[in-house]
This record gives C-alpha cells, sequence and structure tokens, in this order.
C-alpha cells in the first residue's frame, strides 16, 4: 500500500497549513517552567493533545481528504489505524460528506474504536497488529474500489503533519532544538522539512521507543522491528514509510531511543507538573529530553504532546507505578499480634511521621502465619523516597515487616 507520489517539500506543507487552517485548532504552544527545571532546559510544549481528537494526526487526514476529487470523494476512503488517524480520518471525512471505513487492529484500546465509530465512520477490527490489519483493508479497498488514506507513507498526510512544525517555529522564540516521536515518519518528516526551510541548521531530533526502534542506527539503514507491547501504541510502527525516511534522511539530526519506563515517567510529568494528559506517543519527546540530558541541557528544547487518547485505567496505572518508583507510596505487609489496640498503634506512629494511610487490608484467618497474628497490608502517600524509608524504619523497629 505504498504512494507513489513526488517527495515532500515547503511549498506543500505551506499550501497545506493555509487549506486546513479553517478546520483544526491552531494548538498553542507554552512554556513549562516546572517541566524546565526538571530537565535543566527550557521546555516548550505544543498541546497537539487540544485537538479536536487529540491528536496532531488530525493535521494530515484533513489536508489529504480536502485534496481528493470529487470522483474520489464520491467513491468513499478507507484508512488502517490503532486510533489517532483513524479518528483523523472517520472526523475530517464526516465534515466534508465522505464515506469513510477505519481497520483497526483487534488490540486497539476500545476507548478509541468507539471514538471512531462516533464520527459516523464503519470500523473494522481484525488483524493482531498493523500489518495484518493493512493487509485485510488493501483487500476491502480493491473490492469496494476506496480511496486509500495512508497513515503516514503520503506526502499529502506528511505535508499536512508537518503544519505542526510552522506554528511551533512560529510561537516559539528562537528554539535552539526540536524534539519529535517518529512513529511511521508522518510527523517526523513534515517538521524536518518545515524546519529546514524555516530555521536552516535548527537541530531536529527523532525519538522512538525500544521496542520499535527501526532507526536506532540513524543514519544507517532503518531496520524493521519486531515490535511488542508498548505504552506508546502511537508510536508502535515496525517500518516507517519509504517516502517518509528519504523526506526526512537529509535533515535528521539524530533518533534517540527511550525506554519504557521512561516514557511512563514523561506521562506522568506532563500529568503532574504540565497539568496535561498525554498518551506514551505524546510523551515520548519528553522522555527522550530527560533521558539524554547532554544534547539538551541549558537550551531551549521544543516539543510536542503529540496526542492525549489515553485510557483512563492505563492512565491511573501509570500514574500509580510513577509514584511507587519515586518512593511516594510505600507498601508494606505486616505480621502483627492479634490484640486491641495494635491497629491504632500502627495509624499513630505513621501519623506522627506525617505518612497517610490510603489503603488497609487486615486479614486474620489464612494470610497469617499463626493463629495468634494477623497479617495487616497497608499502603502508605509518602512525600518522597526518604520520607518512605523513614516511616518504614520506625514500623521495622516494633513489627515484622516486608515491603510490597
Amino acid at each position: 500500500m505504498l504512494q507513489t507520489t513526488p517527495l515532500l517539500d515547503f511549498a506543500a506543507i505551506a499550501a497545506a497549513h493555509e487549506r486546513i487552517a479553517p478546520r483544526i485548532v491552531r494548538t498553542p504552544t507554552i512554556p513549562c517552567a516546572a517541566l524546565s527545571q526538571i530537565a535543566g532546559a527550557d521546555i516548550w510544549l505544543k498541546l497537539e493533545n487540544l485537538q479536536a481528537i487529540s491528536s496532531f494526526k488530525e493535521r494530515g487526514a484533513a489536508n489529504k481528504l480536502a485534496l481528493l476529487t470529487p470522483e474520489e470523494r464520491a467513491r468513499g476512503v478507507i484508512a488502517v489505524s490503532a486510533g489517532n488517524h483513524a479518528q483523523g480520518v472517520a472526523r475530517h471525512a464526516a465534515l466534508l460528506g465522505i464515506n469513510a471505513t477505519i481497520v483497526m487492529p483487534r488490540f486497539t484500546p476500545t476507548a478509541k474504536v468507539e471514538r471512531t465509530r462516533g464520527w459516523g465512520a464503519r470500523v473494522v477490527t481484525e488483524g493482531e497488529d498493523f500489518t495484518e490489519a493493512s493487509l485485510l483493508a488493501d483487500e476491502i479497498r480493491r473490492r469496494e474500489n476506496l480511496v486509500l488514506v495512508h497513515p503516514f507513507n503520503d506526502p499529502a498526510v506528511m505535508a499536512g503533519q508537518g503544519t505542526f512544525a510552522i506554528e511551533l517555529l512560529e510561537d516559539t522564540p528562537a528554539p535552539d532544538a526540536l524534539v519529535v516521536p517518529i512513529g511511521g515518519g508522518g510527523l517526523i518528516s513534515g517538521t524536518a522539512v518545515a524546519a529546514a526551510h524555516l530555521r536552516p541548521g535548527l537541530p531536529v531530533w527523532g525519538v522512538q521507543v525500544e521496542s520499535y526502534a527501526s532507526l536506532a542506527g540513524f543514519p544507517g539503514e532503518a531496520v524493521p522491528t519486531l515490535g511488542g507491547s508498548t505504552v506508546a501504541e502511537g508510536i508502535a510502527v515496525a517500518r516507517l514509510g519509504d517516502l517518509c525516511i528519504a523526506a526526512l534522511r537529509p535533515h535528521l539530526s539524530g533518533v534517540l531511543v527511550v525506554s519504557e519506563l521512561q516514557v511512563e515517567s514523561a506521562i506522568a510529568l506532563l500529568a503532574e507538573n504540565a497539568k496535561q494528559v498525554s498518551e506514551g506517543a505524546g510523551a515520548a519527546a519528553l522522555a527522550a529530553v530527560l533521558a539524554y540530558p547532554e544534547h539538551f541541557r541549558g537550551r531551549r528544547v521544543a516539543l510536542p504532546v503529540s496526542g492525549g487518547n489515553i485510557g483512563v485505567r492505563i492512565l491511573a496505572n501509570t500514574l500509580l507505578r510513577a509514584l511507587r518508583r519515586d518512593g511516594r507510596l510505600l507498601s508494606l505487609i505486616l505480621q502483627i499480634p492479634d490484640r486491641p489496640g495494635v491497629l491504632a498503634d500502627i495509624s499513630t506512629r505513621i501519623g506522627d511521621l506525617g505518612g497517610n494511610i490510603i489503603e488497609v487490608s487486615h486479614q486474620r484467618l489464612f494470610a497469617a502465619p499463626s493463629v495468634q497474628t494477623a497479617e495487616l497490608e497497608i499502603m502508605i502517600e509518602a512525600r518522597d523516597s526518604a520520607h518512605a524509608d523513614e516511616i518504614e524504619t520506625e514500623l521495622r523497629a516494633h513489627y515484622t515487616l516486608t515491603r510490597g
């Protein structure tokens, strides 16, 4: 399903910017003092999570659909996506009165599937991954004579994504570097071409997650990855588009690879310090700035919160895991004598040290090693890891316990 149209240039991005401006949000670009302090760099965030579909993907879809001929619009369109591109195509197809079919892999989060249906598209959930879903989409496209709207490997889509960079560079005063996540390559290619034209010599860094690091050896050749489960499913693409690679290769400064835990931490930092909800892919750029400080320390760095479509349960679990890693959630299992006053003693000791008990489970019958004892599982909120250690030390002096 590769395209054969000419490669991307800035004129196409500038035309797309004018074309789609009435149909998308010009998202704000803001400095974030709290993240700047953490990163040791001047961090500016472009909030693409505030688009109507909560993702930059709306830009490429809007441009591609606006360029269709009347005959192509009458035929209808088809797209393959795990969520954000799907919503962008569905929304702009609905705005233009075009019938849209979206093929989504079976693992796609339910919330993204339902939001795509909510825009009026026909949704087909088949295939274990993007590759399998793409094969099915190609069958449907040929059978029903539909127009393909590729999520990245299409110059019209790439040009639409590049409008992000025009706005970012207009709204960020004299940035020293741009940091952009890489999935299929649409956003990074559009950004790299736009930046090369508007700010020649400005470093543009791409970011991939470990399980989909096909460009880890850049400037060497791209190597397709086996992939796997990742919280950054928005950039979980095993192989970049060939047109995207050709467009970005002359302009990209390098590719930074981040781990799952680094992405999770970035999601939590954006929520707590920037008050922004971000999906994993949307937080990848911040994760890279924090993971590779040698490239960014003391510099003004602009990056997108490229999407905010994260499931509520995944967000909650991510935040809790981050609190545990930071030492601000302390889980203890205590073996305590089964007599009156013990629970009061424990809660008093925790309270006197400034800890906050948020969850308690008290087992008398089956978990305890003796009928004379009980097992107490307790979750405590602490200020930081040192405070958690202080609470644990105090309780350990009086009770037998293990850390959960």
